[in-house]
């Protein structure tokens, strides 16, 4: 479980997808919760800092070790149990944190389940799921080698949070390894703050109390910035998107869904930015009009981007449809529900379209599987072209990394983030490209530089916009989390006072401050 020392076999351990890289004085791959329980332990004894991991997928920086010793959860990777839960009609899943998203999601599809360790009631509860139909876990980030763990820690979304929320409104049940290798099991509803209050018991007999910081909450709809908090909050919340700092998630209980009977997306190509931001808000204000409140997902696609993909043709991406010179900007939306429903919304979607003088060759839908693969693949080709070309970049300047913003701003506000992004830009003569979950205000602007003269301009731009987002009432971190590099937009956002509420809340649960250093609150 231990090696004690990092050879050459395990240095890829020292870096998450932020490519940051860090150091670490040894590493442990546990296999069960009982050893995570030996490893904190020991870490607790020697006064050695944590630094926890599942798949590394993350863009933040908050699996990079700053010293110490890694806990890599991925040999924790099982299914191990099933409930219906009668009173609502819904099944829940119990599963380990190293286990995989795509894995998990081929699981469901196949319902091929390992049972060799499973009870009785989960068996019982297999029988009944088989005969229910086809279920999904609906938080789908853009990265499907994602594991669940990495997901509850930094409350993980993607494009279908519009309807189905982010991770934290999906776990039902958590178990976490605190100090001294103390276990904290909890379910949904069993545990909740008094007023700010609260006391939670460990399995071992100790009891965490403390009081919740206070602060104004960003008036958005996704937030991933750090420890989501309420005076009459569901503890289990607390834990969601904490990033591990304050324990190590070994357990995770979530709900699933009935799969959608029909699934539509629909690409809108327009010709003129401000006129597809224009568009987006007629389109959401559709929601719960005439049966067309079935909206799934809302993307946006800058026209920069979608120069980038006109440039891929004949690089491995020939199944991306040819691309109009005067289209200038994509909005991408997706539908889930019965099939007369979805043709009424469909129906209202043309409606909108014809406002704004668009043809039915402006747009591209995918009513079938095949066609729906091809336009994921051109959903997710832009993030992985940038991805290519900082690559290339860093050839020339190893320390080159793109920017990306994470933020998102209240409903009132989206038109005037998006101009700002535009015009700073347009000024700044950075290459960049903009897209994202427009449909929760919440857009990525990656600033492609190409030396580290314009690495450092686009951090200033980035720093500006973040002052104004927060001025705003939004966030800083919508979807991937602080980790180590977000630390200074988090101190922003909250405050220099509130954020030593934060770290008092930490210490109740890791008063030695070993877990995940560098997450949230930087050096």
């Amino acid at each position: 479980m231990f090696i004690q020392g990092l050879t050459d076999e395990y240095v890829d351990y020292l870096k998450d997808e932020s490519r940051l890289i860090g150091y670490a004085e040894g590493i442990c791959f546990p296999e069960s919760e009982a050893q995570v329980q030996e490893v904190v332990r020991g870490a607790w004894q020697k006064d050695m800092p944590l630094t926890f991991q599942g798949a590394r997928t993350g863009i933040t920086a908050g699996a990079v070790p700053k010293g110490g010793w890694i806990l890599n959860l991925s040999r924790m990777n099982r299914i191990r149990a099933l409930r219906l839960d009668e009173a609502v009609g819904a099944f829940r899943l119990t599963v380990e944190p190293g286990i995989l998203l795509c894995d998990l999601q081929r699981r469901l599809e196949e319902t091929a389940f390992d049972t060799a360790d499973w009870d009785e009631e989960s068996l019982k509860a297999l029988a009944r799921f088989r005969e229910s139909g086809p279920h999904f876990f609906s938080p789908d980030p853009t990265e499907t080698t994602a594991s669940l763990g990495g997901m509850a820690a930094c409350n993980a979304s993607g494009a279908r949070s519009f309807r189905y929320q982010s991770m934290r409104a999906h776990v039902r049940g958590l178990r976490v390894v605190t100090q001294r290798g103390e276990v904290l099991s909890m379910r949904r509803g069993e545990l909740v703050a008094d007023h700010g209050e609260f006391s939670m018991h460990s399995e071992q007999g100790t009891v965490f109390t403390g009081r919740l910081p206070g602060g104004v909450p960003p008036k958005v709809s996704k937030c991933a910035a750090g420890y989501f908090l309420d005076p009459s909050m569901d503890l289990t919340d607390l834990f969601i998107g904490a990033e591990g700092t304050l324990g190590v998630i070994t357990e995770i209980t979530v709900g699933l869904l009935p799969l959608p009977k029909t699934i539509w997306g629909v690409m809108i190509f327009l010709p003129e930015e401000s006129a597809a931001w224009r568009f987006i808000q007629e389109v959401r204000a559709l929601q719960g009009k005439g049966g067309a409140d079935l909206l799934a997902a809302v993307e946006y696609f800058d026209g920069s981007a979608l120069n980038l993909l006109r440039g891929i043709h004949g690089g491995g991406m020939d199944d991306l449809p040819v691309l109009k010179e005067r289209w200038n900007s994509a909005v991408y939306v997706e539908y889930h529900g019965e099939e007369e429903p979805l043709e009424q919304a469909l129906e209202e979607l043309c409606g909108c379209m014809e406002r704004y003088g668009l043809q039915d060759e402006d747009a591209w839908i995918a009513d079938h599987p095949r066609e729906r693969e091809r336009m994921r693949l051109f959903r997710h080709a832009v993030p992985e072209t940038v991805n290519g070309l900082i690559a290339e970049r860093k050839k020339m300047h190893p320390g080159l990394t793109k920017l990306g913003t994470d933020m998102a701003v209240p409903d009132e506000r989206l038109e005037e983030m998006m101009r700002m992004y535009r015009e700073d830009l347009n000024r700044s003569g950075l290459e960049s490209v903009i897209f994202g979950h427009i449909g929760n205000n919440h857009v990525h602007v990656n600033i492609i530089p190409r030396d580290p003269g314009e690495y450092e301009a686009g951090k200033r731009l980035y720093l500006n916009w973040a002052a104004r987002v927060v001025d705003w009432g939004g966030t800083v971190s919508a979807e991937h989390g602080i980790g180590k590099l977000k630390a200074p937009f988090l101190k922003l956002m909250v405050g220099e006072s509130e954020l030593r509420e934060w770290m008092a809340l930490k210490r109740v649960f890791d008063p030695k401050e070993l877990f995940n250093p560098g997450n949230l609150f930087g050096v």
